[in-house]
């Protein structure tokens, strides 16, 4: 399975962007799916997930309220939804699917991972 996000850019603070992922195959429609990111320097850290149904969703504190994480009815394309970014919210940010249908937030969980697009935030 392949994964590639897509959507990133510069945006100034305040501002909105919408990430897609997009898979190769169809097997990502039973798994749970997540959102990464990766600022310079700093760890990989967990953004937001969703299970294979698209009816349950986790986020990480900083994204509650902001960001909504959602899937399309085949389940092969995950979007994630920024709003009110704000400069902390600089990463690369990368789309997985887990091994799971459950939605998780652990990254030992994720089976797959797509390369990222940048995002950046400008204060």
């Amino acid at each position: 399975v392949q994964l590639q996000a897509f959507g990133g850019g510069l945006v100034q603070a305040g501002g909105s962007l919408r990430l897609s992922c997009a898979a190769s195959r169809r097997l990502i429609s039973n798994n749970g799916m997540g959102w990464f990111r990766q600022a310079p320097g700093k760890e990989r850290e967990f953004v937001a997930g969703i299970n294979w149904r698209g009816d349950s969703t986790s986020y990480i504190d900083s994204a509650k309220g902001r960001f909504t994480i959602s899937r399309d009815r085949s389940g092969n394309t995950v979007y994630l939804q920024m709003n009110s970014l704000k400069p902390e919210d600089t990463a690369v940010y990368s789309c997985a699917a887990s091994k799971y249908a459950a939605v998780t937030s652990l990254s030992i969980d994720y089976r797959y991972w797509g390369r990222g697009t940048l995002v950046t935030v400008s204060s």
